[in-house]
């Protein structure tokens, strides 16, 4: 049947519209954040992430690596909308450069410094003044974290200090990019002992715990979060907050973190 003038037009119309409506993008199109994360945070941030996704269908992207080198990075333009870092002091960094958004930064996770050896090592350890890990090292080395700029590796650094062990140990450690790296050297069997956080003891199961720092032999461990000065769209602060909610909160506690923005009762719940 032949359709008037009016109905052709109308017809028309309404494909034109049909068509512009499946070439333009849905207003529920996901987004991507990416988010720039010490690397110890690696097992237990991807299953945040993951959350995070079948929650609001954004998905995460997320690079690892020492926070110095992440800090670096942003400072330098890498494309990042949220920050993570192990310790404060490379957030004050990026703050203090204008790169971050102050108003969203908040003191997100803390964690534990401990000794570890091989699964298989019958190594004992008593952390007391003066102790000496020589003989459990023999020729080998003790794994840890670049020791003047990643946080992990300062944390050993002053524990080590606080025992009085540093210079006597000092010429016998295997200095590593990150705290994964110096896991990975006990884990493999390269290193006898090695300091890493208890987090990421609780990650490998080829290492385990011979010894762990007290919590006053270091500066408090504190990992902060915030956005970037960078940061587009609200999904960006949006995973800040899902970070430090409850959900997250549950999985961080799993994986051996403490949450600082989720009292015990919150966590309790998880």
């Amino acid at each position: 049947m032949k359709l008037s003038r009016p109905l052709q037009y109308l017809a028309l119309l309404a494909l034109a519209a049909s068509q512009l409506a499946l070439s333009s993008p849905s207003r529920a199109e996901s987004r991507t954040v990416t988010v720039f994360a010490a690397a110890s945070l690696k097992n237990a941030l991807d299953e945040v992430a993951a959350r995070f996704l079948g929650a609001t269908g954004n998905r995460v992207v997320i690079s690892y690596a020492a926070s110095s080198t992440l800090a670096k990075q942003i400072l330098a333009g890498a494309p990042a909308d949220v920050f993570i870092s192990a310790d404060q002091a490379w957030m004050e960094h990026l703050g203090k450069n204008s790169a971050i958004v102050p108003s969203s930064r908040k003191p997100l996770l803390s964690n534990a410094l401990v000794v570890i050896a091989p699964q298989g090592s019958t190594a004992q350890i008593t952390l007391s003044e003066g102790f000496d890990l020589k003989p459990l090292l023999g020729d080998g080395r003790l794994a840890v974290a670049e020791t003047t700029s990643v946080p992990a590796g300062k944390y050993a650094k002053a524990a080590l200090e606080h025992f009085g062990a540093w210079k006597l140990l000092e010429p016998q450690l295997a200095q590593a990019p990150d705290v994964r790296a110096a896991l990975a050297l006990v884990a493999r069997g390269e290193a006898p002992l090695g300091i890493v956080y208890a987090s990421d003891a609780a990650a490998e199961p080829a290492v385990r715990v011979v010894a762990t720092f007290p919590a006053a032999s270091h500066p408090e461990i504190v990992y902060p979060i915030a956005l970037t000065r960078e940061a587009t769209g609200a999904e960006s602060a949006q995973f800040v907050a899902f970070a430090a909610g409850i959900d997250a909160a549950g999985i961080f506690a799993r994986h051996g973190f403490t949450s600082l923005t989720c009292d015990t009762d919150c966590r309790k719940t998880n």
